[in-house]
């Protein structure tokens, strides 16, 4: 058991990826910013298992882009897509296999004003980290924190991942990745907590491309 407030430890990420992934939701992500403080409950997760997944960008081995998925767990591996956006995902399992977890929605517990100047498009504070680059926006997360470490003990670092209240693994729904094709299409690797408004729609594969 973890203390709500409390960072998780490394070795809570030093594990299977698709024990991790299922076992972040409802667990608090703290932003700190120059003029605030953002706070996230996780909501909907997506796994990515290092070089076997034809979904992850870790399939065709190591490149400087995806080199932080390499790294320790507990880091984070921040990626630019599209020209135009930025996700997130978490490092885990042990260093050198390249897994990593994909944060795709979130809750604002707190900082939901800054958000919104960030965010003005959302039409309800639901839409403010619905999907994988809003909440990357919400947070103001981008290439500049590849490789930051989440589970460190100062309460002012950029990133942190604190314990929060994990949602029991009998409540978690799951089921296939977000725009996903080809081998990966049908592996059921995204989690997310039934009901939940900040929960993203889900869409098939479009086209050809790949997540990480």
């Amino acid at each position: 058991m973890y203390l709500t407030d409390q960072p998780l430890p490394r070795t809570f990420f030093d594990r299977p990826v698709l024990e991790v992934a299922p076992d972040l939701l409802g667990r608090t992500l703290v932003r700190n910013l120059p003029d605030g403080r953002v706070t996230v409950r996780l909501t909907e997760v997506e796994a990515y298992n290092g070089e076997a997944d034809p979904g992850s960008h870790a399939y065709r081995g190591r490149t400087r882009r995806n080199a932080s998925m390499y790294g320790p767990p507990g880091h984070t591996y921040v990626y630019f897509t599209y020209g135009m956006w930025h996700c997130v995902n978490l490092v885990c399992g042990p260093e050198g296999f390249a897994s990593g977890v994909l944060l795709r929605a979130g809750e604002i517990l707190t900082g939901a004003e800054l958000v919104r100047l960030r965010r003005p498009t959302a039409r309800n504070d639901a839409e403010l980290a619905r999907g994988p680059a809003r909440l990357a926006t919400a947070l103001d997360v981008d290439r500049p924190l590849d490789g930051t470490d989440v589970c460190g003990p100062d309460p002012g670092a950029p990133l942190r991942l604190l314990a929060g209240t994990p949602v029991p693994r009998a409540s978690v729904e799951q089921g296939p990745r977000t725009g996903v094709g080809g081998e990966g299409a049908l592996q059921p690797w995204r989690f997310w907590i039934p009901g939940d408004p900040s929960v993203s729609p889900y869409r098939a594969h479009q086209g050809r491309r790949r997540r990480s």
